[in-house]
């Protein structure tokens, strides 16, 4: 051990005074700058003990600047989608748009009257502002909003059917990302489920069967993110709505992916919509915001009033209703689907999934020119995009990708990763050793921005 080192570390005096460390301390504050001073020079110290020479004033001051600057930064960032996904849950889902974040930003600048009814001058109801929509869009007679549909679930079982059985066919016990499953979301809501049917087949008498005394609701879910072919059998909506009311029980769907009404531009046949549903006579429906609403996180629960005014009154609904930025948000999404123009050119998960194929060869092509500028290797491959989020699950989307020719193949798996930790990250594919862009979940403004970020990976190794 060299005790002389130890004389050599600067005290913290010193470093404060240093002109380099002041403009430090006019960006991040006496406090922290001495905090984060005092622990390098005792970092430095134990370092010492284990032979380490002593770090001089201007390399703690150095690292005193990019510690500070990393504390400071948020961990939270934009992230270029390449996967070909294009609700990618852990890539927050619906992305929201330019129109949506303008009129966020032009209604929560200031102040909104987000619970506050400028007819009257007194206090309003925050689901006014959906509940009015949702009627026009859908026909729905009301509507509540909580903040995400585990929440919308647990919310309509608690309030309708605690300590009563609630009937649900064995194929739609389903479990979606985050671990979210219907049967722990039964058990925390106090309701007793009652499980009928076989995984692949269920029919009308096997509900009926199962309604007792004790039965208060039927309930139905959709299996967004899965799908079942072959030997199987699903009792229909409307079925099971007759069968509810003729026992006089509540009916509700758990229509999951959250497409309020289809436009005629996209082919969504085999998709349930919100809509159609309310014209069945279900007594409620939930569903999540961030999916094919094209919206923000949320739980959206619509149907018959006097099911929904019940929910809107429950305890809990305070601790689950969501505030300001998801209601402005949703408003705007959702006035988006008055017009089927403006749903395909505002919200852009339907402008990505009405993409032709020879846009997506397009946007390829440009790829590739920025690509070939860098003096990177690539090629156009034909490749297939998913919805995602938990929809769809079946579909595959026509696309093409650009595929980077690498010289050693274990590149791509380096590369991949290291455009992760960009300052810009990508998320792309690693597919079978090769790494892809698809141009599914592009965005034009993305392809100048991803070559770039690519050509600075590869420089870097």
């Amino acid at each position: 051990m060299n005790k002389d080192e130890y004389r050599l570390l600067p005290g913290v005096d010193i470093i404060l005074q240093n002109k380099a460390c002041k403009s430090i301390i006019a960006g991040y504050g006496l406090e922290r700058v001495t905090v984060m001073v005092r622990r390098l020079i005792e970092k430095s110290r134990e370092d010492i003990g284990s032979g380490a020479k002593a770090m001089s004033a201007e390399e703690i001051i150095a690292e005193c600047e990019v510690l500070l600057k990393e504390k400071t930064q948020s961990s939270l960032h934009p992230v270029i989608n390449a996967s070909g996904i294009v609700l990618h849950t852990n890539l927050g889902r619906a992305p929201l748009g330019e129109k949506v974040i303008n009129n966020l930003q032009e209604t929560l600048t200031g102040y909104c009257n987000v619970e506050f009814d400028l007819h009257t001058g007194r206090r309003g109801k925050r689901e006014d502002h959906v509940r009015r929509l949702m009627q026009e869009i859908t026909g729905a007679e009301d509507a509540v909003v909580v903040n995400n549909n585990a929440a919308a679930v647990m919310l309509i079982l608690k309030t309708l059917a605690e300590g009563k059985e609630v009937i649900i066919s064995r194929g739609e016990l389903i479990e979606i990302g985050g671990s979210f499953r219907i049967p722990d979301i039964m058990a925390a809501s106090g309701a007793k489920m009652v499980e009928v049917g076989c995984t692949n087949r269920t029919k009308l008498s096997d509900y009926e069967m199962a309604i007792t005394p004790n039965t208060g609701l039927i309930f139905k879910a959709h299996k967004s993110n899965y799908y079942i072919g072959g030997f199987s059998e699903e009792v229909e909506l409307d079925e099971l709505v007759k069968l509810a009311h003729k026992h006089d029980l509540v009916m509700v769907y758990d229509i999951g992916s959250g497409l309020l009404r289809k436009p005629e531009q996209l082919d969504l046949a085999s998709e349930p919509d919100v809509m159609s549903a309310i014209l069945s006579g279900v007594d409620l429906l939930c569903f999540s915001g961030d999916k094919l609403l094209g919206g923000p996180q949320a739980g959206i629960i619509t149907g018959k009033r006097e099911y929904v005014q019940q929910i809107a009154v429950a305890p809990m609904m305070r601790a689950l209703r969501v505030g300001k930025m998801t209601i402005s948000a949703l408003i705007s999404v959702m006035q988006a689907y008055l017009n089927d123009n403006e749903l395909i050119s505002s919200i852009p998960i339907f402008h990505l999934l009405n993409r032709k194929l020879s846009e997506k060869q397009d946007l390829a092509e440009k790829l590739m020119g920025y690509i070939n500028e860098a003096g990177i290797k690539a090629k156009i491959v034909s490749s297939y995009g998913r919805c995602g989020g938990g929809t769809m699950p079946e579909l595959k989307i026509d696309s093409v990708a650009v595929k980077i020719i690498f010289d050693q193949s274990e590149m791509a798996e380096i590369i991949h990763q290291q455009l992760l930790l960009g300052e810009k990250p990508v998320l792309g594919i690693l597919r079978e050793g090769e790494l892809l862009f698809d141009l599914t979940s592009l965005m034009e403004s993305d392809l100048s921005v991803l070559a770039e970020q690519l050509a600075i990976a590869i420089n870097n190794q």
